[in-house]
């Protein structure tokens, strides 16, 4: 099988020696990558924010870092972290991904941040985070043209069209470059305002965005929904609402995750299903 260009090395052959020098910050540890075609780019944008893959292991843990301070600061999610790393979010799927992450410029923060898993990095780690919490056997048939979205965050002070307007650009744009056809996630929605928040809009998103029944999945550890309230009015997630803007479709009910304190949805969006008019604002056209 053919390989794609790993968005963030830009190197082949001798790794450390192509990009970092002396002093500077560590390549990223990770299994063999394949040769690179495009080289890492900054992308700063008219709302004073820069998006760019994480190019040495320093900036992986500044996204690490905010996973920890929105997980489980505000999520109350129960992380496990390391005497060298506390505070940060670390699991066994981050050597294989690549990250995404935006700064305010005004002050080089990180505020938002995603993973990125590619088929032929799922094929190294084992399976895909959403194999944990969802059986994916009827997805089998598309596994090589499907990217894994995950630890999507943005910092509290930045949940605005802006910042997820700029994450997803960058993502729609590897997708097109690596011909990627699909993207595959879950999109948390927090417990800590009660378990009837994601059954109502489950019960909401499954009449309006249910993909066939061909692409849907089943939790492994499913919201127990008999005996909650479904019918609130609830309003989805600034980030959730972003996706389904995208044509993002629901891929079956939730799973409960009670290490992060969250009900799950499994969410796809198709690069087919972007309107004309976020091809434009993505620069797809």
């Amino acid at each position: 099988m053919l390989e794609i260009s790993n968005p963030t090395a830009p190197f082949a052959g001798s790794l450390a020696s192509l990009f970092f020098k002396s002093k500077r910050q560590p390549e990223l540890v990770r299994p063999r990558i394949a040769r690179l075609v495009e080289q890492s780019a900054t992308v700063e944008d008219k709302a004073g924010l820069s998006v760019t893959w994480a190019r040495n292991l320093s900036e992986v843990r500044e996204a690490q870092a905010l996973r920890y301070d929105v997980f489980a600061g505000e999520m109350g999610a129960k992380l496990k972290t390391s005497r060298d790393n506390p505070k940060h979010d670390i699991d066994m799927f981050d050597d294989y991904c690549e990250h995404l992450i935006v700064r305010d410029l005004h002050t080089a923060q990180v505020v938002g941040t995603y993973r990125l898993l590619t088929p032929v990095q799922a094929k190294r780690v084992g399976c895909s985070y959403t194999d944990t919490e969802f059986d994916l056997t009827r997805l089998r048939a598309q596994r090589d043209s499907m990217v894994e979205l995950g630890r999507s965050c943005v910092h509290k002070d930045f949940r605005h069209g802006g910042v997820i307007m700029s994450l997803g650009r960058e993502l729609f744009q590897f997708m097109a470059r690596n011909n990627f056809s699909a993207m595959i996630g879950c999109a948390s929605i927090p417990l800590n305002m009660g378990a009837d928040v994601p059954a109502s809009l489950w019960a909401k998103l499954s009449q309006t965005h249910l993909a066939p029944v061909q692409e849907q999945v089943m939790p492994r550890t499913p919201l127990p929904l008999e005996g909650l309230d479904s019918t609130l009015d609830i309003e989805p997630p600034a980030m959730l609402k972003g996706y389904l803007r995208l044509g993002t479709k629901v891929l079956g009910p939730p799973a409960l995750d009670l290490d992060f304190n969250t009900a799950d949805l499994p969410v796809m969006a198709r690069m087919s299903d972007l309107s004309p008019r976020y091809k434009k604002h993505f620069q797809l056209d």
